[in-house]
């Protein structure tokens, strides 16, 4: 096995004391045969077998270790991916600490690997998810797992309201597990809001949130600064928009935004997901900016990232790409899962 190179520019993410590189690979799209990604069936090269899937994630993986990548993101309703992370893990014989390890709870993966199925998770934000769920967390990922987080919080999820399961959560944490949530939605920027101010027996009980901020969806841009301000760690997924920020966007109504966006990238030297992915880690408040690569390819021209330097033109360039923040989040709940 090939010597394993540091990552570059390691640091921590913000008071947790976990270390991790500024982007990481979350596996929503390698560790289940459906996503709504723009282009995933295509991916696949027609093999969605378990053994296909696991030998697929494994060599992204493989690629993300090489390029310095040491945040590693699963959840409980992503397939096997916690299982395909794990093995990777044990191959690599990769230790506790050395990266940052998180996954999630809250989702229950329901397709039965199945491409076609009416419903692919299915929410439930209950102290009884929670008890089910962390043992089998646990179970696959060990002393690896370094944040948990509660699985896409809004506004109409009971998760910050339950007495019962924040002391839960509670008790994980003076274990030493770092507690996390993620958001979606239109109102993230208010879920982050509560989750800053949530104390339990004094103590903030979130370490981290993740988030979705994009070039089209940047509204929890100013709840994301108050809260890494107030020492959480921050984490940023969907950069790409589920890939309407790269070239494989074949919607002609955002035609006018892509040509924006090639333009921005040619003038930098870059490519469209390059540069969009430069625009997160612009953002001074984003510790972690989550690949969502499915091939090696991808992975390797999403590192490319770290090469582009942002400048106030791009700035000012790409911002009239942002939408309201209602109409995006319609649109992704309306793109197909392949």
């Amino acid at each position: 096995m090939p010597p394993r190179p540091p990552p570059p520019h390691p640091h921590e993410l913000r008071a947790t004391g976990l270390a991790v590189s500024r982007i990481g690979l979350g596996l929503a799209a390698l560790g289940r045969p459906g996503y709504l990604n723009v282009g995933h069936g295509e991916d696949l090269a027609g093999d969605r077998s378990v053994a296909a899937m696991e030998a697929r994630a494994h060599a992204v993986l493989d690629a993300a270790w090489a390029g310095g990548v040491r945040a590693f993101d699963a959840g409980r309703s992503y397939g096997r991916a916690e299982a395909f992370l794990a093995s990777w893990l044990a191959r690599r014989d990769v230790a506790p600490g050395e990266a940052l390890v998180s996954s999630k709870w809250g989702y229950t993966y329901t397709a039965e690997w199945r491409v076609d199925a009416q419903t692919h998770e299915v929410k439930e934000h209950s102290l009884a998810a929670l008890r089910r769920q962390w043992p089998e967390s646990r179970a696959l990922l060990g002393d690896h797992l370094g944040l948990y987080q509660v699985h896409s919080v809004t506004p109409d999820s009971p998760a910050l309201d339950d007495a019962a399961l924040l002391a839960e959560l509670a008790a994980l944490r003076r274990q030493g597990l770092r507690i996390g949530l993620t958001t979606s939605g239109p109102r993230q920027a208010a879920v982050i809001e509560r989750a800053i101010e949530l104390r339990i027996d004094g103590e903030r009980l979130f370490d981290a949130v993740q988030a979705t901020w994009n070039l089209l969806e940047p509204s929890a841009g100013v709840a994301l600064a108050a809260a890494r301000a107030a020492g959480m760690g921050v984490i940023v997924k969907e950069a790409l928009a589920n890939g309407r920020l790269t070239d494989r966007q074949r919607d002609e109504e955002a035609a006018a935004g892509h040509e924006r966006l090639a333009h921005g990238a040619a003038r930098l030297s870059a490519t469209v997901d390059a540069l969009a992915l430069a625009a997160v880690l612009a953002q001074p408040w984003a510790d972690v900016v989550l690949s969502g690569a499915t091939t090696v390819p991808q992975l390797q021209a999403n590192l490319r990232a770290l090469e582009v330097v942002w400048d106030a033109e791009a700035a000012e360039a790409l911002a009239p790409l942002a939408e309201p923040s209602e109409a995006y989040w319609r649109r992704r709940a309306a793109m197909p899962w392949t």
